[in-house]
């Protein structure tokens, strides 16, 4: 046996192609291997961007003597996660119930059929007093333990298969009825959760929680809310510190713009320091939408400046944005972002310096060895634009005296989907015609590249053009989503336009109802009849992990195709995905934040307003200063009509020649 990587389109698959370990693929050929000698299978998930997997690539992969092992006694299998993360997420859920902690790396020991019977996250290569096995150490006793007892490793896998069956359908509410209550419950119980301090629902490591923050930043807007003092504070104050820390903290990157992936601490100091493309796309719609509720400056700059990022590192030149950008440089996490201190202040006189220190809090910067500093915003500081930027070109040009960290140039059809979302919203809240003309473009690209003549999504398209063999429910639910909100507000610029996107959105639902559909239970399959299932179960994902469950996704998709389009098919698609979630509501509110946000939408009254194009102009400034809620706006052909009317939950309930009127009516 060799090493199988080198051929593959992957460039996580690629970065262990040379390495002493006998990798293969995930494919048929691997399996029948196992099956052939009688060896346990290793599948080891991670990503590119990933530091800890670079660590562990470093420490074991690339050591002949650990090497050695892997290949005496295992069948090694390598997945990108972001290539298959159905694989990943079906592992994960299984490393889960080992009650151990679940992340990248990810290393699951099966059965030679991918039958999972234990598993981790990384491993050390050697004791190094932090209570972790070593990873030979653990090698040999799982290929020792295999060969003298594999009855009970059989018998620990088939238990774990038994439970992701389960898990598909566990939470299911069989004889439950959805009531609008549980969003207000729901609400109660996420803000209980939150850290009054420094923002954020969970103790440290600290994630961005997107969808948590939109399903409260809409639920404002529900009469059973704004009734309720209390609560409605409550959750302003949770929406409002957390996004302020995060804005200010080390999370994101002041100088080239950007959000780090996560917070090692509870301030939100110290990133890992990976960007990805999904968690950029999410931020912007939040911190977009909440700018129209609160008007903060800091919520503007946020999203102008994670857009111009966006534009200038992520960006192909041939069409598409990149996943992410990696961790690592110089063999060091974060050494692209992290300037010495020492070496700042040789380098600069002391103006400069004193005007870097008050703007980003240099020497106040505790957070890393080595003298080392990570500019964040300095809280106390009343700024001038001018001199925050002069700093930031102060520090842009010491940066630029490293090495970049390498990009992932794959490109991702459900995270470039939520890109075309995120210019979609920044666009509404701000303004911009010329960022739903990115929006558009983007959507215009990815149709030429990611889908065939029948309409088939391909879930990425790689370096040259090579497209990958997959289409996930992701893909196809959150693109959908994604074509909805565009025609909320294309005809902006383009006069009859929306009536595309939504008959394309159409025709990707239908298609998810023929190919994911669980035909006997309520919910969606990740993915289609005949692909390789990762522990040979077809597994259905409810919660929202880093990103929207496609099941999440679909529910938005299913109340505006209907609101649109009149059809009672969507009608009772969405009843029927809404009855699973009153247990899921009331056990894990925190896990369901984009359902949350879907059904609360729903609840509160999506709406249309029909004008002149001559009006749509004045129209999308109102839109703009109102708190963001989902509004279709259509033009009406010349000479039609003189009044602009606005439409809630298919009721005419208003007419105006001033469409002003309909958004304070609406707004009452």
């Amino acid at each position: 046996m060799k090493n199988l990587l080198s051929k593959e389109p992957s460039l996580y698959l690629k970065q262990h192609s040379n390495q002493p370990v006998n990798w293969m693929p995930w494919n048929s050929d691997a399996f029948t291997l196992a099956e052939k000698l009688n060896k346990p299978i290793i599948v080891s998930i991670g990503y590119s961007a990933c530091h800890w997997c670079h660590v562990m690539s470093k420490e074991s992969f690339e050591d002949k003597y650990i090497a050695s092992i892997m290949n005496r006694h295992f069948v090694c299998i390598k997945v990108d996660r972001e290539e298959r993360p159905d694989i990943d997420q079906t592992y994960l859920e299984a490393v889960r119930m080992f009650n151990q902690s679940a992340g990248w790396p990810l290393n699951i020991f099966c059965l030679p059929n991918g039958q999972p019977f234990w598993g981790g996250t990384y491993f050390p290569n050697k004791d190094k007093g932090e209570g972790i096995v070593p990873w030979p150490q653990v090698l040999m006793r799982i290929a020792d333990h295999y060969n003298r007892e594999f009855k009970e490793l059989e018998e620990n896998a088939g238990n774990v298969v038994s439970n992701l069956i389960h898990t598909n359908n566990a939470l299911l509410s069989k004889d439950e009825e959805w009531s609008n209550e549980y969003l207000v419950i729901a609400a109660e119980n996420i803000c209980k959760t939150h850290d009054k301090e420094y923002g954020g629902f969970t103790p440290a490591p600290k994630f961005p929680s997107p969808m948590k923050l939109d399903f409260l930043n809409s639920i404002k807007e529900s009469q059973a809310v704004k009734m309720n003092t209390n609560l409605n504070t409550k959750i302003s104050f949770c929406i409002n510190t957390t996004l302020e820390n995060m804005a200010k903290s080390g999370l994101f990157d002041h100088v080239g713009g950007g959000f780090f992936r996560y917070s090692v601490d509870k301030e939100w100091k110290t990133p890992h320091f990976e960007k990805m493309l999904y968690d950029n796309s999410l931020l912007i719609s939040t911190y977009s939408r909440a700018y129209q509720s609160f008007k903060n400056e800091a919520y503007k700059e946020v999203v102008f400046k994670t857009i111009d990022w966006l534009k200038k590192e992520m960006l192909d030149s041939n069409g598409g944005y990149f996943a992410s950008v990696s961790a690592d440089s110089e063999d060091s996490e974060g050494d692209y972002y992290l300037l010495n201190l020492s070496e700042i202040k040789a380098t600069l006189n002391a103006e400069e310096f004193e005007l870097l220190n008050q703007e980003f809090s240099l020497t106040n910067n505790e957070n890393f060895e080595n003298d080392r500093v990570l500019p964040y915003l300095n809280k106390k500081q009343q700024r001038k634009k001018q001199n925050t930027e002069a700093a930031r070109n102060i520090l842009q040009s010491l940066r630029n005296k490293k090495t970049k960290p390498e990009v992932d140039r794959k490109k991702i059809t459900s995270w470039n989907a939520m890109l075309i979302n995120a210019f979609t919203d920044a666009a509404r809240a701000f303004n911009r015609r010329d960022w739903l003309e990115i929006a558009i473009e983007l959507n215009d690209w990815m149709i030429k590249k990611m889908t065939s003549s029948n309409l088939e999504i391909s879930s990425i398209v790689f370096e040259e053009d090579k497209k990958s063999n997959h289409g996930f429910l992701d893909d196809y639910a959150i693109w959908a989503e994604s074509l909805l909100n565009l025609s909320s507000i294309s005809e902006w610029i383009s006069p009859g336009s929306a009536k595309t996107y939504i008959d394309l959105a159409n025709k990707f639902t239908l298609e998810i109802i023929k190919y994911f559909k669980d035909k006997n239970e309520c919910g969606y399959y990740f993915t289609k009849l005949g692909v390789e299932q990762a522990a040979q179960v077809r597994k259905k994902f409810w919660y929202d992990n880093s990103t929207p469950s496609g099941n999440s996704s679909l529910l938005r998709v299913f109340a505006n195709l209907h609101h649109l389009t009149g059809n009672k098919l969507w009608h009772n698609e969405f009843n029927s995905a809404k009855s699973a979630y009153p247990n899921l509501c009331k056990k894990a509110p925190q896990g369901i934040g984009h359902a949350l946000t879907a059904i609360t939408e729903k609840a509160v009254g999506l709406c249309t307003i029909k004008c002149s194009p001559e009006e749509i102009d004045n129209l999308m400034s109102d839109v703009s200063k109102k708190p963001y809620r989902p509004i279709f706006l259509r033009t009406i052909p010349k000479g039609t009509k003189s009044e602009a009317e606005l439409i809630v939950e298919g009721r005419l309930v208003g007419k105006s020649t001033d469409s002003k009127t309909l958004i304070d009516l609406l707004y009452k």
